[in-house]
């Protein structure tokens, strides 16, 4: 189950982008996972940024994995959320002459992948090689 939640002005949400998370869930064998997607500005993914990795400027898109509160039991059906700049997402489809579009759809599969365990930054292009196949498979 995807939710989206909207906290930006600048773009409107897309229905085909629930959609398309909901098959991307899919072909990360993670169907059954709950997922948050949460679009923000510039200036809110900022901070973000800035509070859980130390880096003081907008980025495209973060990733949380769920982690259960103490008193609470292991909740497997949470996978995490993922947060998205829609400034950053569309400055990007430009400078990279795709559409918002795909460029939002690639976040959304990338963002998916590192709530899975994958980090392109530690994995010597294990992440890549897979989030190539499944945008070719996805369509993106």
């Amino acid at each position: 189950m995807i939710d989206v939640i909207n906290r930006q002005r600048a773009h409107r949400i897309r229905k085909s982008w629930r959609d398309f998370a909901d098959k991307a869930l899919d072909a990360v064998n993670s169907s059954d996972r709950e997922v948050t997607i949460v679009f923000v500005s510039d200036a809110a993914i900022r901070k973000l940024n800035k509070e859980f990795r130390g880096k003081n400027y907008a980025t495209d898109v973060l990733s949380f994995p769920a982690q259960p509160e103490p008193f609470e039991g292991d909740n497997e059906s949470q996978l995490g959320e993922v947060v998205i700049s829609l400034q950053r997402a569309a400055a990007q489809a430009t400078a990279n002459g795709l559409t918002l579009n795909d460029e939002v759809q690639q976040l959304i599969l990338h963002a998916l992948l590192h709530l899975n365990g994958y980090d392109h930054e530690t994995d010597d292009g294990e992440m890549n090689r897979i989030e190539l196949k499944l945008r070719k498979k996805l369509g993106i």
